[in-house]
């Protein structure tokens, strides 16, 4: 089991670790939320009252509970990754694999929902369970 534990997060860390991944993610994080923290601290120092009010108007909104913007950063990193480093198979290839592991347990999850609901109206006469 250790070494079970070992080999995972090894190869977490070869794929978060990975240069153009990190690369990446920064500049998606830039786009979506980088901007604001920036601005945040550059507004007051330049004295531009406006820079500081959007800047903490949507910071403030990032830290309402259930703001995308986590997902968002996702998506954009994972599109700038394809876009500027379309060579790195083996980071997409995790990509890759990690969604087919999420649409098959997705896909087993429904099959289970389904059997239930078909079992669930059933009585023993009618063939379910008691």
């Amino acid at each position: 089991m250790p070494e079970k534990i070992k080999a995972a997060l090894k190869k977490a860390y070869q794929f978060l670790l990975n240069p153009n991944l990190v690369l990446c993610v920064g500049i998606a994080w830039l786009i979506t939320n980088g901007w604001s923290y920036i601005g945040a601290a550059l507004g007051p120092i330049l004295g531009w009252d406006w820079l500081t009010a959007v800047s903490a108007a949507y910071l403030a909104m990032l830290w309402f509970p259930f703001t995308p913007e986590k997902i968002l950063t996702a998506l954009i990193a994972i599109w700038l990754l394809k876009k500027l480093y379309p060579d790195d198979q083996r980071t997409l290839q995790v990509l890759r694999d990690f969604k087919q592991k999420v649409k098959d347990k997705y896909s087993e999850d429904m099959a289970r929902f389904r059997n239930r609901k078909k079992d669930n109206g059933k009585g023993p006469s009618e063939g379910g369970t008691p």
